[in-house]
């Protein structure tokens, strides 16, 4: 999830992309994502296994803010908001 293009990041992960989506969109859920609108899904990772979802957030929110732009950027380039494709 993202503010804007170039804007705050948030990584998370969930059982219901399109709920927890919904959810930061509306602002619903009080803390971080509220307080900074990070309410754009520009990025997504679908795993079947929920540990294997875990060690890939932890990867993630490890990597350099440079590196989470290019991944982002590589798939969505224009960081387009997902939501849609996902409800």
């Amino acid at each position: 999830m993202a503010s804007k293009k170039y804007g705050v990041i948030y990584i998370g992960i969930t059982n219901n992309i399109a709920k927890r989506a919904y959810e930061h969109r509306e602002g619903l859920i009080a803390g971080f994502t509220k307080k900074y609108k990070v309410n754009k899904l520009v990025y997504v990772e679908v795993f079947n296994d929920v540990n294997e979802a875990i060690e890939r957030e932890k990867q993630l929110k490890g990597w350099s803010r440079e590196k989470k732009i290019f991944l982002i950027e590589t798939n969505n380039k224009n960081w387009n908001d997902l939501y849609k494709s996902v409800i």
